[in-house]
């Protein structure tokens, strides 16, 4: 088997090439798939352990297919179902199995509404008899299956519904759900944005009750938004989007039981009245219940076990920390009931073990290190699987260590970011590698040992594309400011000369627990930077204080202030590199894209001897502005913390603008609104202060559809080449060796 992990991607490895004998990346190129990476299908492995699924689509024909794969020989062993058989639907989007996998639930016609949601039309395909039949006529949201496979749980206009697969009898459950009024078994948006779930109801493992989430959201103000479409006449989306400091939904937890058709409300004793239900899960007793409490202020999460029969609470695991708490989704019951958790409260996130009490086990993993991701459980060989920053927090290697916390192994060998999806029993594992100079590669591997079984899937295409074009290496290093050894990458031009002076594009993102500084594959932006660095520009990125993967301590050192040690690092890293020989000191930039597009604006005006120009994309502008969940999470409330919330947002600061500034945002954006950009605009023009800005109609966050991305990037290349792009270095046209990594 030929491994390309340090091989195949030379082209990142050359010190200097003459531009002659290499073509130059276009702005159309990032954007039309030229540098398309392939990835592995998302897959489900199946019970045995010993195969998986995947929904592969057919090119050709645009019908879909659910395939099984053998997992050690890779090859296709059976179709479970493709749509060019199906006479009701001509292809599905998605798919999940029934338990015993008797059953799979298919899902067409799908309609997004927010980040995470959608509405679609589902069918039930059962395997055997070979025969297709629609859950419910219309759109529907979150079907899930009971575990024994005879009945599916459904959201539908803000109620829940039962429908029993064998008779088709529907039930209706709950009868007080209405639009911007009552939510039953589904998020509503802050939740659904902030806590990243939609579906707030879950199933026991006898198949008998189900355990749902209610939100009231009569009280939260409404938001809307203009709908500009192609119409003579615009229309408007109004939905509930509660601010900072403002009313959120009440929520309340409750069970139905199927047997006796009762509906009730869980009672659980809290220390708070103004509080979220993050999450809630059955145990592995079929009448017991976790959910997780938190308090507004979001420094106290409790997890409480609710015995459904009695409805009985009792408060096993009550964490508090002086900033906030991060929500785990790593929660697992163990046949004991006993269970595994992860926690920041030594200072890093780890993983625990607990008994049904709540009383500590043990602590599993332990050192000034990160644990970022949680597989799961063997229980066959009592060893837990999870990946972490042990080798550095800008890399990423799976590991396998025994419940008591001994015999650690890492299973992962190769320097950069790996990522587990593990066969249902354990047995195998298959691994996504990639790195900075490695496009992602997959290969299934051994569970005991780590120990690569065979290559399923590379980049040597995009490699060998790659390699015509005239690019830049990433280097990675750390940056001493403010006292601090901050992570950064640096991008410079492939004709580098020392003796010249560069302009320096500044990247970042800064929020809380965010990293931009990782040893991985390109996205569409490290094209872009690349695009930039071969017209003459360096590009660096920094992760200062607030960022993630270094520490509880240094993340949380923004509490009450977000805006403040952020931007003091960005400022401070922009002084130290710009006292560089090869740098230009007088033409230095910054960007960011929503809270990077706040630390963009902020940095503009507040280092207005430093930053020349920067560009803001959907930034916000005012933490007054933006949702309850986040926001107070970092901030308190503006009536708690006033200051914090006015010192550092830059709409505050507009006053000291002496740069250029390019303000952009899609008028369709129910994230951060296009309220943030109006006000900014207003404030600057109050202030006197030329600015440029672009609104992009109907576009969401993501400002992307059609021609858009093209469109926003050259509006941004375009401003620095003016702004920053005066007086470019001309670029030497040597050749030296090729020096390649081995």
């Amino acid at each position: 088997m030929r491994f390309i992990t340090h091989l195949v991607v030379i082209f990142f490895s050359l010190i200097t090439l003459a531009s002659a004998q290499k073509k130059e990346i276009s702005l159309e190129e990032i954007w039309n798939g030229s540098f398309k990476t392939e990835r592995l299908d998302a897959l489900h492995s199946m019970k045995n352990g010993k195969e998986y699924s995947v929904l592969n689509l057919n090119k050709e024909t645009g019908t879909t297919s659910i395939d099984i794969y053998d997992y050690k020989t890779l090859k296709k062993v059976k179709t479970i179902v493709n749509s060019s058989a199906l006479q009701a639907i001509d292809n599905f989007s998605d798919y999940a199995f029934s338990e015993d996998e008797s059953l799979v639930l298919l899902a067409t016609d799908v309609d997004p509404i927010y980040r995470h949601s959608t509405l679609a039309r589902y069918y039930v395909y059962n395997i055997s008899a070979n025969k297709l039949s629609i859950v419910f006529e219309e759109k529907i949201q979150e079907p899930t299956f009971s575990p024994n496979g005879k009945q599916i749980a459904y959201g539908y206009d803000n109620n829940l519904y039962i429908k029993n697969l064998e008779s088709g009898e529907v039930k209706q459950i709950t009868f007080d759900g209405e639009k911007n009024q009552i939510i039953n078994g589904i998020t509503d948006w802050v939740y659904e944005e902030e806590f990243a779930f939609v579906r707030a109801f879950e199933w026991n493992s006898a198949s008998n009750k189900i355990a749902y989430i209610k939100f009231d959201e009569a009280d939260v103000p409404e938001f809307s938004m203009d709908v500009y479409g192609s119409e003579l006449y615009q229309t408007q989306q109004v939905f509930k989007y509660p601010k900072a400091g403002e009313t959120n939904s009440k929520v309340s937890l409750h069970i139905y039981d199927l047997r006796n058709k009762e509906n009730q409300v869980v009672k659980v004793e809290k220390k708070y009245d103004d509080f979220y239900i993050p999450r809630i899960k059955w145990t592995t007793k079929a009448d017991v219940l976790s959910a997780q409490y938190m308090n507004r202020d979001q420094n106290e999460l409790d997890l409480w076990l609710i015995d459904a029969k009695k409805n009985k609470s009792t408060l096993v695991i009550a964490e508090k920390d002086i900033a906030y708490i991060d929500i785990t989704d790593n929660l697992t019951f163990l046949d004991d009931n006993s269970f595994i958790w992860t926690s920041e409260k030594d200072g890093y996130n780890h993983i625990y073990h607990y008994r049904e009490s709540g009383k500590l086990k043990n602590q599993i993993t332990k050192g000034n290190w990160e644990v970022t991701n949680y597989y799961g459980y063997d229980e066959k060989v009592n060893k837990i699987y999870y990946q972490s920053v042990e080798n550095g927090s800008i890399n990423r290697d799976v590991y396998a260590i025994d419940l008591n916390g001994r015999n650690k192994t890492r299973l992962t060998k190769t320097t950069g970011t790996n990522k587990a999806d593990f066969s249902a029993d354990f047995t195998y594992f298959i691994n996504s590698f990639s790195s900075a100079t490695t496009p992602p590669e997959y290969t299934l591997n051994e569970s005991n040992t780590g120990n690569v079984i065979k290559s399923i899937k590379d980049n040597d295409v995009l490699a060998e594309i790659i390699s015509t074009y005239n690019t830049s290496q990433k280097e990675f290093s750390t940056i001493n400011v403010n006292g601090n050894d901050l992570n950064i990458w640096t991008l410079k031009p492939a004709n580098f000369d020392a003796s010249k002076k560069y302009p320096l594009f500044m990247f970042q993102y800064s929020g809380p627990g965010s990293q931009q500084v990782a040893n991985r594959w390109n996205n569409a932006n490290d094209y872009w930077f690349q695009y930039l660095a071969q017209k003459g520009y360096i590009v660096a990125c920094v992760d200062g204080r607030g960022t993630g993967f270094k520490g509880a301590e240094f993340k949380k050192v923004t509490q009450k202030e977000l805006g403040k040690y952020e931007v003091e690092d960005q400022i401070e890293a922009a002084k130290v590199l710009g006292k560089k020989s090869f740098v230009d000191e007088s033409r230095i930039g910054i960007w960011g894209w929503s809270y990077g597009g706040f630390m963009s604006s902020n940095a503009l005006f507040k280092g207005n001897d430093i930053f020349k120009m920067a560009i803001a994309v959907a930034p916000v502008t005012s933490w007054r502005f933006y949702d309850t969940i986040y926001t107070e999470r970092y901030m308190g409330t503006p009536q708690e913390n006033p200051s914090g919330y006015d010192n550092n947002s830059p709409i505050n600061h507009v006053g000291k603008l002496k740069g250029d500034f390019l303000l952009i945002h899609g008028s369709g954006d129910d994230n951060v609104h296009l309220q943030n950009t109006m006000r900014m605009v207003e404030a600057l023009i109050q202030a006197d202060k030329q600015f440029e800005w672009m609104i992009y109609p109907d576009k969401n966050h993501g400002i992307y559809g059609g021609n858009t991305r093209l469109h926003l990037y050259k509006k941004m290349t375009n401003f620095i080449n003016k702004t920053l792009g005066d007086k470019l270095p001309k670029a030497k046209a040597n050749v030296n060796e090729m020096k390649i990594k081995g």
